[in-house]
């Protein structure tokens, strides 16, 4: 432990916070009765709170801390386009150099697969802004290409694209769509590609797979295949709790999708740039998008950034056809988060970091997880890259739950913050996406932080007479 900051009230810091700054997602009430941490310092994998605690950071902030804290080549740069250029819109026909240098950069990263290319990026602040844009330009597109009715965008149950009115309806989280009347017409949902809650008794996951990508056939009949527009879905849900699919699953979409001539849209604002082991997730699960949403890795979460990488299919109408889109951000391609973009982008090429997710650390980091898999919380362990979930089970043997007024996921993250370690609860499932500079030695800590938290966690249960 590292001493407190004596030089910060940290009383009175918590007492401004509950009185002035609403936090996301969050029952304010109930964080004001206890007071928030205090997050003061970061280096590399690690951060610190205002009583000099240190904690690994396993969600790399919100997935975002690729390239770890206190890189200061993201600062000079960010200093540096600052000096020079701070801002300036891209309203007035005009534009900058570093936007323009990271929208080529990043035509040239993503790959090309079957023909089907990226050559433009349209910007924003954030992955649920350009979620946003995709329901823009995925109705104007359709506008275009005269069929006005197709105008519904299907994504999943559990599935995550932003808070949003827009974002959040696309998403299929529950506890969303009850606040603010979501979702926005014209949205549906089909289930998630879930094995575990999902398959049949004795259904291999090989054949779940074809059977869940089935659910969008489905409701594309259900609704009509001339109303629908696109299918929106993350390549491994995220905020849903790490759920990775069968590799049935995305070639089996890819069918249905070009078989009814929807877009194809892969929200890949966790999944890019590197936490699967690809600069692109659609490339490692082989499928064709139209769209492609990205935020958070872009600039390793030092300064907000978003876009959509747009397929030339869409480009290609909205371009020729299309005139003035008439929709757009005042931070659209902001100089100085493009020019961290970019700097961020050198450090990841010049360090290997997608490789070594690929060839080392992501195989390594799910070795580390079977084992895991060994503890008697653990029901079901499961790593894709650098994301990875736990799901923890009252018996393994009968995939029996924890009743949910236990709330042993929250029970297990709060012996988490108490021992060094930052994981996310998702109901009963704990969560990692740690930075993706970490080496073997790295994950050996990150094994034995978790192992004692749910070590800590079981104990609990035990005493409680719950296990």
């Amino acid at each position: 432990m590292n001493a407190p900051d004596h030089a910060l009230d940290i009383k009175a810091i918590q007492a401004q916070d509950a009185a002035h700054f609403l936090h996301p997602f969050t029952d304010f009430k109930d964080l004001a009765s206890r007071g928030s941490k205090v997050i003061v310092k970061a280096q590399g994998i690690y951060v610190w709170d205002a009583d000099g605690h240190k904690m690994l950071d396993a969600m790399s902030g919100l997935w975002c801390v690729s390239v770890g804290y206190g890189r200061a080549e993201l600062a000079d740069a960010a200093r540096d386009q600052m000096m020079k250029l701070p801002y300036y819109n891209s309203f007035f026909q005009t534009t900058n150099v570093p936007a323009v240098e990271l929208a080529t950069r990043l035509a040239r990263l993503a790959p090309s697969v079957d023909g089907r290319h990226f050559e433009h990026v349209f910007y924003s602040s954030s992955g649920s802004e350009s979620n946003d844009s995709n329901v823009r330009m995925v109705r104007r597109y359709w506008d275009l290409m005269g069929q006005p009715q197709r105008k519904v965008i299907i994504g999943r149950v559990n599935g995550y694209h932003g808070s949003t009115m827009a974002g959040a309806s696309l998403g299929g989280m529950s506890g969303m769509h009850a606040q603010g009347d979501l979702p926005i017409p014209n949205i549906a949902h089909i289930e998630q590609p879930y094995h575990f809650e999902n398959a049949l008794p004795g259904e291999s996951e090989a054949d779940f797979g074809v059977r869940a990508a089935g659910w969008l056939e489905a409701k594309i009949l259900e609704l009509g295949a001339d109303t629908v527009a696109a299918f929106i879905a993350e390549p491994v849900q995220g905020a849903g709790g790490v759920i990775v699919p069968p590799h049935t699953y995305w070639p089996e979409i890819q069918r249905i999708v070009d078989k009814y001539g929807i877009l194809l849209i892969s929200d890949e604002v966790i999944c890019a740039f590197g936490r699967l082991g690809h600069w692109f997730a659609y490339e490692k699960f082989g499928y064709k998008p139209d769209l492609v949403t990205f935020a958070k890795a872009v600039t390793s979460g030092y300064i907000p950034l978003g876009g959509v990488m747009v397929g030339d299919r869409v480009a290609k109408v909205l371009i020729e056809q299309g005139g003035e889109f008439n929709h757009g951000y005042t931070y659209s391609g902001h100089p100085v988060a493009c020019a961290v973009a970019l700097a961020n982008l050198d450090l990841m090429e010049k360090e290997g970091l997608v490789e070594r997710v690929r060839t080392d650390t992501g195989p390594y980091l799910a070795e580390v997880f079977a084992k895991l898999a060994q503890h008697p919380l653990v029901g079901r362990a499961e790593t894709c890259g650098m994301v990875g979930g736990l799901l923890l089970l009252k018996d393994k043997a009968t995939g029996e739950p924890f009743p949910s007024d236990l709330d042993v996921g929250m029970m297990c993250r709060t012996h988490c913050f108490d021992n060094g370690l930052i994981m996310r609860a998702v109901g009963n499932r704990m969560i990692i996406a740690p930075p993706l500079i970490m080496q073997r030695s790295d994950i050996d800590e990150l094994s034995a932080l978790i192992t004692l938290v749910l070590d800590k966690t079981l104990a609990q249960l035990q005493a409680a007479g719950q296990f």
